[in-house]
């Protein structure tokens, strides 16, 4: 499998880890990540922002097929085929753009920059 075929395969699989978030078989670990994944390839704001040289696309290119590989192995594999099969025309128009999908990076950030200036303020 090439580059090309494993980011289509990636395209794909994130919609149908969305669908296995739904399924009461889904453990519950999985359904956590499956969670953190979604949001973060939904998310409109990146936790590392694109226009920071280089490392602003890694994130896309490490850290979310990351996510998505960890969390496919947290799901059985006859119910994660199953949501493949199920995901096949979803989000056919595009994934949804939703603001609320932000609001996890957006906090994690909060957190950031409030332990930075806390920091500074306890030197």
């Amino acid at each position: 499998m090439n580059l090309k075929e494993k980011a289509r395969q990636l395209k794909k699989d994130i919609p149908a880890l969305f669908i296995a978030l739904k399924h009461k078989e889904t453990p519950a670990a999985a359904k956590i990540l499956a969670a953190v994944t979604v949001g973060y390839a939904l998310s409109p704001i990146d936790l590392i922002p694109d226009f920071i040289p280089v490392l602003g696309y890694l994130d896309d290119v490490i850290l979310l097929p990351l996510l998505v590989v960890l969390t496919v192995k947290l799901i059985p594999k006859d119910l994660f085929e199953k949501c493949r099969t199920e995901s096949e025309n979803i989000w056919s128009e595009g994934k949804p753009k939703r603001w609320y999908y932000a609001v996890p990076i957006i906090f994690i950030w909060i957190l950031i920059i409030f332990c930075i200036i806390k920091l500074f303020i306890s030197l």
